[in-house]
Formats: structure tokens, C-alpha cells, sequence
């Protein structure tokens, strides 16, 4: 069986809902930050990285969140190469540049080593978050497949990372195309499954 190695709230959520909405069995592992669990020696060995999520499979670790979702639900990447390409580059955006500035707000401590300095980097989030917002209620619509029906695995990253933004300091509904995939990606049962068990 496949176990999932994730924390709470964090990207590695998006792997438990393409397992979820492909019906496969997996065995959620949390790792608490808060005690910091992803620095201990059984979970370095793991994962070096100290990071989620981790995937346990039949031939081994896999990490990195867009590896493991095309991975675990290949029947919802496109088949068509360009749709395929274009689902990439959204979660390429959301991994190198949306991810990282959400980062800067709670994880400072990653660029940093002053306290000013991470209160600078907070004082951004909201700015930075509002920003890529606006790009990807521009962005979305442009895309060649829908979206907010978990037809591709971009979805379920597109949804972990929009629920980040009430913590941000950035309303959603300032931009309806996002809210309005926030809502129908709520519907989901997959979805549900996630916060039924607590992984939310």
C-alpha cells in the first residue's frame, strides 16, 4: 500500500486528493512541524529533504508534490501535449513562485537568520499573494481544459495553494474565477475525504 507522508495544510494535501479522487488506498502519515517531526532521523532517512510530502511506494520514495500527483493519477494529466504542457506550467508557477512567497511569510527563517528580516518578508505576503492572484484570475481562463473538476492534477495544487490566502491577507473573493473554482472544488468528495480526515 502506498503511505503518504504529509503535514497538515501544506502542499503535500494536494497528493491525498489525487489519491482520493483516483480511489486509491494509501495510508496517510502526518508529519507535525510543530514538533518538528521532519528533522528527526526516521524521517530524514525517508525524506533527506526534511520536507513533505513523501510518498512510500512498492519501488520506493518518491518527493516533490507535481512528480507525485502525475504519478498517482496519470489517467488526469492530458493527453494531448500541449494541454499537458500548459497543466505543467501552471503547477510550475505555483511551485516556483506562488509557493515561495506564501513561504516568506511563515518560514522565513529559510532566507534569513535576522527577526527584522522576517518581519519584512511578512509584511510582503500580502502584497506578493495579491499579485499572483490577479495573474492566475487572468491566467486561468487561457487554459486549454476546465478546471475546478479534477480532470487534471493541477487542480487539486491550484486548490491547497488558494486556501493559503485567508492567512495571507488576501480575500478571495476579489477575484471570482478563483472563488468560483474554490467553490466547485469544495463539492468534490475528494476534497471532502481530505478534511473528514483531518488533513486540512
Amino acid at each position: 500500500m502506498l503511505r503518504l507522508h504529509y503535514a497538515k495544510g501544506t502542499i503535500s494535501v494536494a497528493v491525498a486528493i489525487a489519491l482520493e479522487e483516483v480511489g486509491a488506498e494509501y495510508e496517510p502519515v502526518r508529519i507535525d512541524f510543530a514538533t518538528g517531526d521532519q528533522t528527526k532521523d526516521d524521517y530524514r532517512r525517508l525524506n533527506p529533504k526534511g520536507r513533505v510530502p513523501a510518498l512510500e511506494t512498492p519501488d520506493g520514495v518518491l518527493t516533490e508534490t507535481g512528480g507525485l500527483l502525475e504519478h498517482v493519477a496519470p489517467s488526469l494529466v492530458p493527453s494531448d501535449p500541449f494541454a499537458a504542457a500548459k497543466m505543467r506550467e501552471l503547477m510550475c508557477y505555483l511551485n516556483g513562485t506562488m509557493h515561495p512567497h506564501h513561504a516568506h511569510g511563515v518560514r522565513g527563517e529559510r532566507w534569513a537568520d535576522e527577526e527584522s528580516s522576517f518581519a519584512d518578508m511578512k509584511r510582503k505576503v500580502p502584497e506578493r499573494m495579491a499579485d499572483c492572484s490577479a495573474y492566475l484570475e487572468e491566467y486561468l481562463p487561457s487554459l486549454p481544459f476546465p478546471i475546478g473538476d479534477l480532470q487534471v492534477v493541477s487542480d487539486a495544487y491550484l486548490y491547497v495553494v488558494l486556501s493559503w490566502l485567508p492567512g495571507d491577507g488576501v480575500e478571495i473573493a476579489h477575484y471570482p474565477t478563483l472563488a468560483k473554482f474554490q467553490h466547485r472544488m469544495n463539492t468534490r468528495r475528494s476534497v471532502q475525504a481530505v478534511f473528514e480526515k483531518g488533513m486540512m
